[in-house]
């Protein structure tokens, strides 16, 4: 039987991770695309997000921004919102980030490294990067590795 994680490691990529490192204080950071999917009658919506954390993981603050629904996003402008907010942390380090799962909620939505227990006895903890649960982790905790 798995065990909830009080820590979950992120490495690097040059996908979902791609900007995931250190701040030259210290802080381990996440900056990243979190969405509603569109479906039915709701429009979606599109989000930039920055997660802070201390040098021990522990979550510190979200910076994030509701850029709209999804069909009508301007690219130009989400670009230049994401390359702000990277821009604020200085000159950083992309490298593997070890931190701890946290909700948060803004816009009526929540946000965060989710935990998800197990649905049954065969089951394992998942913990979901929401919304849009584009990234989802489980054991072993420390692998960095994600599914998508």
């Amino acid at each position: 039987m798995s065990k909830q994680p009080k820590i979950i490691a992120i490495d690097h990529d040059d996908y979902h991770a791609s900007r995931v490192g250190q701040t030259p204080d210290g802080r381990q950071f996440f900056l990243t695309t979190p969405f509603i999917p569109a479906m039915g009658e709701n429009a979606g919506r599109e989000f930039i997000a920055l997660y802070l954390f201390d040098k021990w993981g522990k979550f510190l603050e979200a910076r994030i921004d509701d850029l709209g629904p999804r069909a009508g996003l301007d690219e130009q402008r989400a670009r230049a919102v994401f390359e702000q907010r990277l821009a604020v942390l200085g000159p950083v380090e992309y490298c593997r980030i070890e931190v701890q799962p946290f909700q948060i909620e803004r816009f009526d939505t929540t946000f965060g490294f989710i935990p998800r227990g197990p649905e049954d006895e065969d089951d394992g903890w998942w913990v979901e990067v929401e919304p849009g649960n584009y990234m989802a982790f489980h054991e072993p905790w420390d692998s960095g590795e994600y599914d998508t």
